[in-house]
């Protein structure tokens, strides 16, 4: 398969919600689908840097505030876009933060869970009335290759007294592809119109790991190793291709998971990835959402 943002489809009359877009993969697969004619939503957290981010961008772009470590601006968010919009044909769930110290949202949850997984999955299913009947709509989140390494800590899901920066940010990605895929299959058993995928972006140089990378390191290390960091990785740019193969080509199929041929890809084309084996577990996917339903209060149409 050779892919490239040119194969994009044409996505004039198409509604694309993106969530941290002011930045990174974000940024990028806001500018390819607004150039291809989207009407381009950017629910970002950081109105300023959206602002400035929004005015590089081609064809018609907006904004709305969205703090996903608070439930509350969540539903505030989802509710002025479907104010806006009848319909919606893409959402990307796309923000995140990485290895961060040990800290709580406001709702009390444990804020790498709490903004990479529930933030989403509350934002979802708010927005989902105005998917769900679109032919052709997709949702996709975006996970990591670090959900290799993690599971779901379903009796200490907050990992109060067990926290790790790595251990919490392996557990909210592993938690973003099982959604994906558990909501692929509630969308094909309820017949619904929209498509559930998931993807991840290799190994990136965007600003989302310089942050904790910063943080944990003693010494100074950390920030030669922020440095270092985009010389080791590939561009936001290519980062960006697995999320926007996953949002727009005819082959992307629900329920899958499309990233980097090779680990450390810098210059090649997405392709179906294998998730681990945990990942498709349906008895954990049921467990897990069932568990995010009760954290949230939200239930899907």
């Amino acid at each position: 398969m050779s892919w490239k943002p040119s194969d994009i489809p044409d996505q004039s009359g198409r509604v694309a919600v993106i969530t941290g877009a002011n930045s990174g993969i974000g940024l990028r697969a806001a500018h390819h689908l607004a150039a291809r004619g989207a009407r381009v939503i950017m629910a970002c957290r950081n109105l300023e840097k959206a602002e400035a981010a929004r005015r590089g961008l081609p064809g018609q772009t907006e904004i709305v505030h969205l703090d996903l470590a608070s439930q509350a601006s969540v539903r505030a968010a989802a509710e002025e876009i479907a104010g806006r919009c009848e319909h919606i044909d893409l959402l990307i769930n796309n923000a995140g933060i990485m290895w961060l110290q040990e800290g709580r949202t406001e709702d009390g949850f444990e804020r790498q869970f709490g903004i990479n997984h529930l933030g989403h999955f509350a934002f979802t299913g708010h927005l989902l009335p105005r998917l769900r009947d679109v032919p052709g709509s997709r949702i996709v989140t975006v996970s990591s290759i670090a959900h290799r390494g993690g599971r779901i800590h379903f009796d200490n899901i907050h990992l109060d007294g067990e926290y790790g920066r790595q251990k919490a940010y392996a557990q909210a990605k592993l938690a973003n592809l099982m959604f994906a895929i558990e909501l692929e299959r509630r969308l094909r058993d309820a017949g619904a119109e929209t498509r559930s995928l998931a993807c991840h972006p290799g190994v990136a140089s965007t600003n989302l790991a310089g942050p904790g990378i910063a943080e944990e390191s003693p010494l100074g290390i950390g920030r030669l190793a922020r440095w270092a960091w985009p010389l080791f990785t590939q561009s936001a740019e290519k980062g960006s291709w697995p999320t926007l193969y996953a949002a727009t080509s005819p082959d992307a199929r629900g329920g899958h998971y499309y990233g980097p041929a090779r680990l450390m890809e810098a210059f090649g084309p997405p392709t179906e990835a294998r998730p681990r084996r945990y990942a498709l577990d349906g008895a954990r996917g049921a467990r897990l959402w069932e568990l995010s339903e009760t954290l949230t209060g939200v239930r899907f149409p």
